[in-house]
């Protein structure tokens, strides 16, 4: 059965962090929200878990992850950016990340860190010991385009694999709203 107006309005909310990266006015890559058991077997364990991507994919690559941000803006107490996790050993792309962070329910510090841009949220959460729960709303496919295929040193028009995740407090509030994008598995 079709997805009603109503799901394809809540699953394209889920995109606005990556609509961010792209300009509210320029066109986004081709989404299409998939079935978790649809994804490649690499791609569904690296992605289909109700935890943090950074220490998932550190552990995955056996080495540190550095952040190299791309984008960023703040309104207000929410700062929006897109950036790439990279592997602190060679610097290759791991994942590209869009993500809008609540700054509100943080302390002073772990504001500070945050609005550095140095460090992948999962390890500031971590280092702060931050308590929070994690949300995938949603599983996709997407084609990407020259942007994308720059960041993750893949090819333009291949098919990629990814997920929307909400991170909330331990209150409930929201933390983060996250579209995490995965290069092609070896």
């Amino acid at each position: 059965m079709p997805p009603t107006i109503e799901q394809e309005t809540t699953r394209t909310d889920i995109l606005a962090p990556l609509r961010f990266f792209y300009g509210l006015a320029s066109e986004s890559p081709k989404v299409t929200f998939i079935q978790a058991e649809e994804m490649p077997d690499t791609e569904r364990v690296l992605l289909v878990h109700e935890s943090d991507m950074t220490p998932r994919l550190a552990e995955h690559h056996g080495c540190e992850i550095i952040l190299d941000v791309h984008a960023k803006s703040q309104l207000g107490n929410y700062l929006v950016r897109a950036s790439v996790l990279k592997k602190k050993t060679d610097e290759s792309p791991i994942e590209f990340g869009a993500i809008g962070i609540h700054l509100e329910g943080f302390s002073e510090q772990a504001r500070l860190d945050i609005l550095e841009c140095k460090k992948p949220l999962g390890g500031l959460l971590m280092d702060h010991s931050v308590a929070h729960t994690s949300h995938p709303s949603g599983y996709f496919r997407i084609e990407i385009d020259h942007r994308l295929a720059n960041l993750l040193g893949a090819s333009e028009g291949q098919i990629l694999y990814g997920r929307c995740n909400e991170l909330r407090h331990s209150n409930g509030a929201p933390l983060a709203e996250v579209v995490e994008v995965l290069p092609k598995a070896n």
